[in-house]
């Protein structure tokens, strides 16, 4: 299940709720009973390492991958 992030605009708490995608944008009334709060937007982290990281197969696109730089 998501959880999400909201920000209580009385008390500026910041709180987070498990619930479902159907949910998301439903009021969400802060532990402290304030009802003006405002879902923040969340950025994902994905964080580890690869098993097995990708073959370099040098060259390729980007700016230093390419050879642009000097």
């Amino acid at each position: 299940m998501p959880r999400y992030d909201y920000r209580c605009r009385t008390c500026g708490d910041t709180f987070e709720l498990n619930r479902p995608m159907a949910e998301s944008s439903a009021p969400a009334p802060c532990p402290q009973g304030h009802a003006d709060t405002v879902k923040l937007l969340s950025t994902v982290a994905v964080t580890g390492t690869a098993a097995s990281p990708a073959p370099s197969a040098g060259g390729g696109g980007g700016c230093c991958g390419g050879g642009c730089c000097r």
